[in-house]
């Protein structure tokens, strides 16, 4: 396919302030909602999965590779987003699920993972072997550059052999390399600072990475790495955001200049950044932006605000049972706290940041059944047009595309408003200038 992610790092070494979003989310209404706004825009864009949320055993979406490319193109298909628009992705493609496994296995099954994810029709992997593994010997928080670009060839070498002869002759994978990247869905606790990546480190990591696969007979296979991962000083928690100050990413800034001429820094966990950061990052070379909690928060936002209409709509109804959708998510969580436990803080506040915070874990309770069907029931509620002061109260900035746009006050215009408003930052910050 056609795309112009190998165009970006030597269009910014000519000064061209070219950049790429990326949503990493499976959420259908987010999907649908990025990919009618690529149709519109006629912009490309790619669409990730985490190891987390897609990989041979389900992840916790319960989809393989397979099922995940067949869940987007179905979507696009719907939206009426053209397929050379879509490029679909891996992210932190590796043994991070299995990491508190030993070697041997934990390997095995990112290399199994890979090989499900590029023979699926993924097209651009992020290969990500940045963190020790259970039987690793020495710093218990990083491994050495060495052994990271030995395992990240290893699994190079499995993505290349993966293709089917009719995939190669639409082309072979992109790469990304690197693991400067915070943990997968937001890492910030208590204000900590964010180390950004040094240049040198940078540089070790990359040479290491090109004589292993030059070494390795996968000298075509370098030529398609197209970004490393790179941490400019941004992260976010559960109840804090570090925003993006350009002034002691410069030295990292810089070095961009020296990267091999496809290759040019992604950047995950820009989540929550403003417009304005946005597009200085991309003006500063940090061309691929990762995103994703950012748009399922705007999706909860929606729906518990849609849940307070509802409220008002049904107060004195006798015939009408509110969903209860947020008293049910809360049960739901208390239930079952794996997917918020480590990731919110442990205060008197504690539902507050399993609710609302900017991690947004409620993401991972949106399949459950009860949850499932508590919003096909807000749904049904809200189907008698919602007053306009309901929306002004809840949902204002939707309220005034409405009266100005004459667009229609229904529930799902509203949901997909509010995740437009948090993907438009990305949007425009990545302005084609192809």
């Amino acid at each position: 396919m056609t795309h112009h992610l190998p165009e970006i790092g030597p269009l910014q070494r000519r000064g061209i302030p070219a950049g790429i979003y990326s949503v990493c989310s499976s959420h259908h209404m987010v999907l649908e909602t990025a990919l009618q706004q690529a149709s519109f825009e006629n912009n490309h864009l790619l669409v990730e999965s985490t190891c987390n949320q897609v990989n041979q055993f389900g992840g916790y979406t319960g989809m393989t590779p397979s099922d995940f490319v067949t869940h987007v193109r179905n979507i696009a298909v719907k939206t009426s987003c053209p397929n050379e628009y879509l490029l679909i992705g891996g992210d932190h493609l590796g043994p991070y699920p299995w990491r508190h496994e030993n070697a041997e296995t934990a390997m095995g099954k990112a290399k199994k993972l890979v090989s499900d994810c590029v023979s699926a029709g993924y097209d651009k992997i992020h290969l990500d072997c940045g963190m020790p593994l259970g039987d690793d010997t020495g710093d218990p928080n990083r491994i050495s550059p060495e052994l990271s670009a030995r395992r990240t060839v290893s699994l190079c070498r499995i993505a290349e052999n993966a293709r089917s002869d009719d995939q190669k002759k639409q082309g072979f994978p992109l790469y990304v390399i690197g693991a400067e990247a915070p943990t997968p869905g937001g890492s910030l606790k208590d204000n900590a600072t964010v180390v950004i990546t040094k240049p040198e480190e940078i540089s070790e990591f990359m040479d290491t990475c090109r004589r292993l696969f030059q070494g390795s007979g996968l000298e075509n296979a370098w030529q398609r790495v197209v970004g490393v991962v790179v941490q400019p000083g941004i992260d976010f928690g559960a109840d804090s955001i570090v925003r993006y100050d350009p002034h002691p990413a410069e030295k990292l800034s810089r070095f961009h200049q020296q990267l091999p001429d496809r290759m040019t820094f992604e950047v995950h966990a820009t989540d929550f950044q403003k417009e304005t950061a946005l597009s200085e990052m991309v003006k500063h070379h940090f061309a691929l932006l990762k995103c994703g909690p950012v748009l399922t928060f705007a999706f909860r936002e929606a729906v518990f605000a849609l849940s307070h209409i509802e409220d008002e709509l049904s107060r004195g109804r006798k015939s009408v049972t509110p969903s209860d959708i947020i008293a049910i998510i809360d049960r739901e969580m208390t239930g079952s706290r794996k997917h918020w436990e480590s990731h919110t803080q442990d205060n008197i506040h504690e539902r507050i940041y399993r609710l609302y915070g900017f991690t947004d874990r409620v993401r991972y309770y949106w399949e459950y059944p009860a949850v499932n069907n508590a919003f096909k029931k807000l749904m049904q509620n809200l189907t008698l047009p919602i007053p306009l002061p309901l929306i002004s109260q809840y949902l204002p900035e939707a309220f005034h595309e409405i009266v100005e746009k004459n667009s229609p006050a229904t529930p799902l215009f509203l949901i997909r408003h509010r995740i437009l408003q948090a993907l438009n930052p990305y949007l425009n910050a990545c302005r084609n200038n192809f």
